[in-house]
């Protein structure tokens, strides 16, 4: 059993982005817009999701969870690093990088569960049209959100738990903006190889797992699309598909580069890229690709509007 220690419980300093240049303050403020547009696009996909009663189906209800993990996902991490860019402090407090650890760990593994279990949804929508309130009915649908939230907490509250009971020692200085898990583990004091084994190898589960589930659904999607005769049909089938085709290709892609390369391979800058990419990049990206490739969200977003400027 691993001992806390007051030399463990010492504040670390986040190394961040950004420094005093010009071309970073423009960089700092570019990703503050993109910050903003992050949090306005997933807060505006759950309002509409729970206002309008046509969006009220197992499909959106997953979409609104997704969108709510995006949400948390950016706070978690782009407010932390802006203050300190803009206060001069770097400093994070052993608590606060336990808490924001856990919370984009939990996040992250969510995320990666909830759109496997999304591309089920779709491969019922398609393959079995007729039966698909029964098989996706509104329990469903909340079964599949708690297990993809619980699942993750739990796998995020032991790696955690694990990590920040190492003594640390050293500068303490993280070479990232968040206290994202291959950044410090490297001021761990001692032999942490089993323990890094084990992450790897949890990671490559929890990655590999979904991509296979997604694979599959889309195995028999795309063979069911096959056997349509209308052209309209594999249409609607493809114009269904393709948003979270896409938000699953840029999700998992991003985590599989930045979790399934032996450490060896890692650079602090990559690590960087790839952070801003997967914590940033798509959770800007998801609201967008879902609200303007899909016309139900784009309908219930045109009523919501229309109700507003006529009251």
């Amino acid at each position: 059993m691993w001992r806390w220690n007051q030399t463990s419980l010492e504040d670390f300093i986040l190394q961040g982005l950004f420094d005093d240049s010009f071309n970073h303050l423009c960089l700092f403020l570019l990703i503050m817009l993109v910050f903003l547009t992050a949090v306005s696009g997933n807060t505006l996909t759950i309002l509409l999701i729970c206002v309008d009663s046509h969006l009220h189906t197992p499909m959106y209800f997953l979409l609104s969870q997704l969108s709510l993990m995006d949400l948390m996902h950016v706070s978690t991490t782009i407010p932390k690093m802006a203050s300190n860019y803009l206060s001069g402090k770097k400093s994070i407090s052993f608590v606060g990088c336990a808490t924001q650890h856990f919370m984009y760990l939990s996040l992250g593994g969510a995320e990666c569960l909830l759109l496997a279990l999304m591309s089920y949804d779709r491969y019922v929508a398609i393959c079995h049209p007729l039966r698909y309130t029964v098989l996706m009915s509104r329990r469903v649908g909340v079964t599949m959100a708690v297990m993809s939230w619980s699942s993750a907490s739990v796998n995020s509250l032991i790696h955690t738990s694990i990590l920040m009971s190492f003594p640390f020692c050293g500068s303490r200085i993280i070479h990232h903006f968040y206290c994202e898990y291959p950044a410090v583990v490297k001021l761990v004091c001692g032999d942490v190889t089993l323990y890094e084994t084990t992450v790897y190898i949890c990671s490559v589960v929890l990655l590999l797992l979904p991509i296979i589930l997604v694979s599959t659904s889309y195995g028999f999607i795309l063979h069911s699309v096959i056997q349509m005769h209308s052209a309209g049909s594999k249409r609607n089938a493809f114009a269904t598909c393709s948003s979270h085709l896409i938000v699953v290709s840029l999700w998992y892609g991003a985590c599989m580069f930045s979790y399934m390369r032996p450490r060896s391979q890692r650079t602090p800058l990559q690590d960087k890229v790839s952070s801003v990419f997967y914590s940033i990049i798509t959770p800007t990206l998801n609201p967008l690709i879902y609200t303007l490739r899909n016309k139900d969200v784009a309908k219930a977003l045109k009523r919501v509007l229309r109700s507003y400027v006529v009251v």
